[in-house]
C-alpha cells in the first residue's frame, strides 16, 4: 500500500486519513455521535440519533493504537472526511483498504474466489465498517441531518472514486442502517441482507415479567436452564465504570484467547485494546463475570449505547452447562431490564438465541462493484439471497417462544 495515499486529492473537499490521529476527536465525534460527548451521561437522551459506542473516536482509535486494526493486520485506514476548507467536517466515514476478508462477518469469500478465477484481483477492496464488530449502525456519519440526502450523494460518489483510484475491486458498507441501505441503492450500490437475533424490552419490570410473555413450556425450560447454569456455587458480577480494573482485563483476555483457540482462529484484538477501552470508555462497558470458589472462570464483554446493550466477546476457563447462555443472553436481559434499556444485540448469527427470546432482525449491507460483468453476477446472486433470508426469517419468527395471540 502507498504510505502517501492519505494525501490523495478528491473533489467535494474530501480527504483521506491514514489514522484517526489525523483528525481532532471532537470533530470526529460530532459526526459519529451528534449531540453526545465522551463524558455525557447515557441517561441524557439526545433529540435524534442514539449513541453508538463503536462509532466513537475512543473505540476506533483504540483498535488502531493497540495494533488490532492496522496496516500490519491488513486493515489500511483510509477514513473519509467531507469538509469545507476552514469549517468543521460535514461528515466522516470509517473506511479501510483490506487485503483479506477476515473480521467482517458479512462473508464474500465466494465473491473473491470467483473474481480471482476470472483473472482479476479481488484485493484490495474498500471496506466501510467497524473492524471485528457485527453491530448495526450508521456508516455515513453525517453531522447535520437536515442535509442528509445531499451529503449521502457526495459520500457515495467519493467512495466510488476512491475505489477506482486505489484499483480496488469493490466497496462494501456492512451493518449499515436501513435508511442508508435504501439511499445507496439509488446510487448503483447492490443490496444485501442477512439476519441477527435481538431482544426487545416490552416495558418489562423484571425477568419474570419477561418470562410471563413466553409460552408455558419455554418459560419452564428457561427457568431450568438458568438454575443449571449457576450450579456448583457460581456467582455473577456486573462490572462497569470505576469497578473495572486492569486485573479484570488480564483475566478476560485469557478468556478471549481461549475462545479463539477453541475455534482454531487467530484472535483479532490485542491485550492493549482492552486496557485502552477500560481507560477511555469504562462507563460504556459492561463486563459480566462468573466466579466460582473465589476465582473468575468465565466472562462476557458488552458495550452500552444510549438505548441498546451490545454483546461482543465471551470466553471461559471452565466448562459448565448453559453458562455461556447465562452470561451472554440471560444476564444481558437482566441488566437491560434493570437499567431501562430497549434492546440487546447479542452478536452475529446463532438461531439458538431464538429460544431465549431473541427474535430475527434484518441486517443490511451495500456493495459497489465497478466491473460490469462481475456486478451483474453478484446482483443476480443477491436477489436470490434476499429472498432466502426473508423466507428463513418468516420460518424462524413462527418458532419464537412467545405466547401466540388470538
Amino acid at each position: 500500500m502507498d504510505s502517501n495515499s492519505e494525501k490523495t486529492e478528491l473533489p467535494n473537499s474530501v480527504r483521506l486519513l491514514s489514522s484517526l490521529s489525523d483528525i481532532d476527536q471532537l470533530e470526529w465525534d460530532a459526526c459519529a455521535n451528534p449531540g453526545w460527548s465522551s463524558t455525557r451521561p447515557l441517561d441524557s437522551k439526545p433529540q435524534d440519533i442514539p449513541y453508538n459506542p463503536f462509532l466513537s473516536y475512543d473505540f476506533l482509535s483504540s483498535l488502531e493504537e493497540s495494533g488490532s486494526a492496522t496496516d500490519n493486520a491488513g486493515w489500511y485506514a483510509r477514513h473519509l472526511v467531507l469538509e469545507k476548507p476552514g469549517d468543521a467536517p460535514l461528515a466522516v466515514v470509517p473506511a479501510y483498504l483490506k487485503t483479506h476478508s477476515q473480521g467482517e462477518y458479512v462473508f464474500d469469500h465466494g465473491w473473491a474466489d470467483a473474481y480471482e478465477r476470472a483473472g482479476g484481483s479481488y484485493y484490495p477492496k474498500l471496506q466501510m465498517s467497524v473492524p471485528f464488530t457485527p453491530v448495526t449502525g450508521r456508516r455515513l456519519l453525517i453531522a447535520d441531518q437536515s442535509r442528509h440526502k445531499q451529503i449521502v450523494a457526495l459520500l457515495a460518489a467519493a467512495i466510488q472514486q476512491v475505489t477506482v483510484q486505489f484499483e480496488a475491486s469493490s466497496a462494501h458498507l456492512t451493518f449499515l442502517t436501513e435508511q442508508e441501505w435504501d439511499a445507496l441503492s439509488d446510487m448503483n450500490f447492490l443490496r444485501r441482507t442477512d439476519q441477527q437475533f435481538h431482544w426487545q424490552n416490552n416495558s418489562y419490570a423484571s425477568y419474570e415479567d419477561f418470562l410471563a410473555a413466553l409460552s408455558s413450556s419455554k418459560r419452564k425450560a428457561l427457568r431450568k436452564e438458568r438454575r443449571r447454569a449457576l450450579e456448583n456455587d457460581i456467582e455473577i458480577e456486573w462490572l462497569t465504570g470505576s469497578d473495572l480494573k486492569e486485573e479484570h482485563w488480564d483475566i478476560f483476555f485469557d478468556f478471549y484467547l481461549d475462545t479463539g483457540n477453541r475455534k482454531w482462529g487467530t484472535p483479532y484484538l490485542t491485550r492493549q485494546f482492552f486496557s485502552l477501552i477500560g481507560e477511555r470508555m469504562a462507563d460504556r462497558v459492561l463486563l459480566i463475570m462468573a466466579k466460582r470458589q473465589g476465582r473468575y472462570i468465565a466472562g462476557a464483554l458488552n458495550f452500552i449505547g444510549s438505548d441498546t446493550v451490545y454483546g461482543r466477546n465471551w470466553g471461559c476457563l471452565e466448562d459448565h452447562p448453559f453458562l455461556h447462555f447465562e452470561l451472554c443472553y440471560h444476564q444481558a436481559i437482566d441488566w437491560a431490564i434493570a437499567n431501562g434499556y430497549q434492546t440487546v444485540e447479542a452478536g452475529a448469527q446463532g438461531a439458538h438465541k431464538l429460544a431465549r427470546g431473541y427474535v430475527p432482525t434484518t441486517t443490511y449491507s451495500a456493495h459497489w462493484i465497478p466491473n460490469a460483468g462481475f456486478r451483474d453476477a453478484v446482483e443476480h446472486y443477491l436477489e436470490q439471497e434476499r429472498l432466502h433470508v426473508k423466507m428463513e426469517q418468516q420460518a424462524l419468527s413462527a418458532r419464537a417462544p412467545f405466547k401466540k395471540s388470538d
